[in-house]
């Protein structure tokens, strides 16, 4: 075969493009979805790990699953709602990892992904678990960081569903004590 004739070479790896394949398509399933998350309340604590995962899995795009876990902690037992949206938000957050993984330039060239990737490649997990801990707008950028740098996947979740359930329990307990302030 002459030289340069043959298959072309793609950009990014078969696995890197079916990552971010499944990256974008968990996020357009989870935007559509999102109209409708009102309804998954009526599901109790199933819903609360539905309407966490959803709110969760869309890349940069904001979804309301922060005030769901207030008020059902009213309701609901707030340890429990606590848990499950950690969890359902934890696994969320995958998408932003294999949207990362994906290597995607659209975000690997901002200033503030230079800032997660270097803070992640030092201090790894536990950098992880402090940014799902606190409330962090820009946590997806994080995802995003620790799959660019290829962080074990199993890793990552467990520092981030740690961190979640933490910050849900808190949420929702604080919904809980809000029934006396109203």
């Amino acid at each position: 075969m002459a030289e340069g004739k043959g298959k072309p070479k793609l950009p990014i790896s078969r696995a890197d493009a079916l990552s971010l394949a499944a990256a974008v398509l968990i996020t357009l399933i989870a935007i559509l979805l999102s109209a409708r998350i009102r309804e998954f309340a009526q599901f109790g604590y199933a819903g609360v790990f539905l309407i966490s995962l959803i709110s969760s899995a869309t890349i940069l795009i904001p979804l309301p699953g922060f005030a769901v876990v207030f008020a059902l902690g009213r309701v609901l037992n707030p340890f429990l709602v606590g848990v499950l949206a950690g969890l359902g938000s934890g696994i969320g957050e995958l998408t932003g990892y294999m949207a990362g993984y994906a290597g995607h330039d659209a975000v690997t060239r901002t200033k503030l992904f230079r800032q997660h990737k270097k803070g992640l490649e030092k201090y790894g997990a536990p950098a992880i678990f402090l940014l799902a801990f606190i409330p962090n707008p820009a946590f997806d950028i994080a995802g995003i960081a620790a799959g660019a740098i290829k962080m074990r996947w199993w890793k990552f979740l467990i520092a981030v569903v740690l961190g979640k359930v933490l910050r849900y329990i808190l949420l929702a307990y604080f919904g809980l004590w809000s029934l006396g302030w109203l």
